[in-house]
């Protein structure tokens, strides 16, 4: 189960303060910061039915290596984010064009995906390109990685920017990862990220970029 919480940036100036936030350095694994480029393409069928029954496909390119994701039974609670995944390396481009379903079958999540994308053609309706500061902390009790985005989402009928805080718990206690991401967004007056880049992606894609009315 993937959890983290989720916050917005406000500019490339807190983004950059947060990057060097002496309260997470002090807590750093040594050897663990890196920036990385993550290009990704989430499918669905031409009916939507992923997406209808609470699952996401994605395949990714982070760096050199390339993953292929299912996400379901997603929910949030304001900043707090958890679902389901199943992660699996690929190789090559052509999985950008066509990912293989086929490489779930054993999973109960790849069954239930196989049997509804049964002969229907699988698209591509939201890319998603980010540059990711990343680093882990471990606070004694509980092992975080902390990443900061800036890219674009993208779709047919609009372009939207992404700039955010992740913290997703790695090993430990959900409490510690609550009280460290807590203490950010007070320090930097941050507010919830309470969509997933794909609902935002979801959302974008039916009803085009928010007006500045609704920002």
């Amino acid at each position: 189960m993937e959890i983290e919480t989720k916050y917005i940036i406000p500019d490339k100036e807190t983004a950059d303060r947060l990057w060097e936030d002496k309260f997470l350095a002090a807590m750093e694994e040594s050897g663990s910061r890196e920036s990385i480029y993550m290009k990704g393409a989430y499918f669905d069928t031409e009916d939507h039915l992923l997406s209808q029954n609470d699952i996401a496909l994605r395949v990714r390119m982070e760096g050199d290596s390339t993953f292929a994701t299912l996400k379901w039974s997603g929910k949030n609670e304001g900043s707090l984010h958890t679902r389901e995944e199943i992660n699996v390396p690929v190789s090559g481009d052509a999985c950008f064009l066509k990912p293989d379903l086929l490489l779930f079958q054993e999973s109960e999540i790849g069954k239930e995906v196989l049997a509804l994308a049964k002969d229907k053609t699988l698209v591509s309706n939201i890319e998603i390109g980010v540059l990711r500061r990343r680093f882990r902390i471990d606070t004694g009790k509980t092992i975080i990685e902390v990443s900061i985005d800036n890219g674009e989402i993208v779709t047919d009928n609009g372009n939207e920017p992404i700039c955010e805080i992740e913290f997703e718990l790695f090993s430990g206690e959900c409490e510690e990862l609550k009280r460290i991401s807590e203490e950010i967004k007070m320090r930097y007056n941050l507010m919830p990220g309470e969509k997933s880049k794909y609902a935002r992606g979801l959302a974008l894609a039916k009803n085009g970029p928010k007006s500045e009315s609704n920002m």
